[in-house]
């Protein structure tokens, strides 16, 4: 059992130039760069109401992620397995990306509710879940503990929706975030490892700018996209080049005046959500982009 569940030697035949490409490409879809293309595009030409909760459980799945993998800290295989460098010092149980696999993309089905949907999620949740042993960066404990986790989360997330919790949705935005924030709070600073989540306060910084901008924008537009395509194709590319153009920014304008590298951090972050859900729609309008 132990030889199944951490044993990597298996791997090593099925590689090939071909194959490795198709997992590279497959486990591109678990990183911040996908989610950062991914995201802002589900709410500026799909639905709103519908990429704002995929992004509240995406968001609540990798702080969850990063909390266990620091409790279990469970190495990952041994470095000449792998064919992924991005994975650098984290540890491997549970998989991140088989966990928010599950939790994304199952979530995504359960949106569309079609059928193409649910078989595009299950192509993509196995594609990503075996890209993982296939690049040797996670074994199979990782990736079994990881899915069922996602899979637990999913269905949790699922439960906790509307009509459900009535009284939760009933609550007004400010008691609802002071909620959260007395909830995650004690969690970053009881963190279990002593240097912090490692970058995951951010988190709740981009969930705060994405929900302040959400009710902005409520005020101005529909809930789905209109059927212009070509001007809200147009729109969104724009927009992406702002959202990565915001990253690609530098710090040093703010370190320089004194300002600690990590609230320049909380506060780029935040700002990412307030202009996907609020900035970027009202500049579309300004422009003629937007219905």
């Amino acid at each position: 059992m132990d030889d199944f569940l951490h044993g990597m030697d298996w791997v090593l035949p099925l590689r090939s130039e071909a194959a490795t490409a198709v997992f590279q490409a497959f486990t591109a879809l678990g990183y911040f760069p996908f989610y950062l293309l991914a995201l802002p595009l589900a709410y500026w030409l799909w639905d709103r109401g519908a990429a704002t909760r995929l992004v509240v459980l995406i968001m609540l799945s990798a702080i969850l992620n990063g909390l266990l993998k620091d409790v279990f800290d469970d190495p990952r295989p041994a470095i000449e397995y792998a064919l992924d460098g991005k994975v650098g010092d984290s540890y491997g149980l549970p998989s991140g990306h088989a966990q928010l696999a599950f939790a994304a993309w199952g979530w995504l089905a359960m949106e569309l509710r079609t059928r193409w949907g649910w078989v595009l999620a299950a192509v993509v949740i196995a594609g990503i879940c075996f890209s993982r042993l296939y690049l040797g960066v996670h074994d199979v404990e990782d990736v079994l503990a990881g899915s069922v986790i996602g899979l637990l989360s999913l269905v949790l997330y699922a439960a906790a929706q509307p009509p459900r919790f009535a009284a939760w949705y009933a609550l007004a935005s400010h008691t609802r975030i002071l909620v959260a924030a007395v909830v995650l709070v004690p969690l970053f600073l009881l963190w279990p490892e002593p240097d912090g989540p490692g970058g995951l306060e951010v988190v709740p910084a981009f969930l705060l700018g994405w929900y302040v901008g959400t009710r902005l924008d409520e005020r101005h537009g529909p809930t789905e996209r209109h059927a212009a395509w070509p001007r809200a194709l147009l729109a969104a590319a724009i927009g992406i080049g702002l959202v990565f153009g915001l990253f690609a920014l530098p710090a040093t304008p703010l370190t320089s005046l004194g300002v600690p590298e990590s609230l320049v951090a909380l506060l780029r972050t935040a700002l990412l959500g307030l202009l996907v859900t609020a900035l970027a729609p009202w500049g579309f309008r300004r422009l003629g982009l937007a219905a």
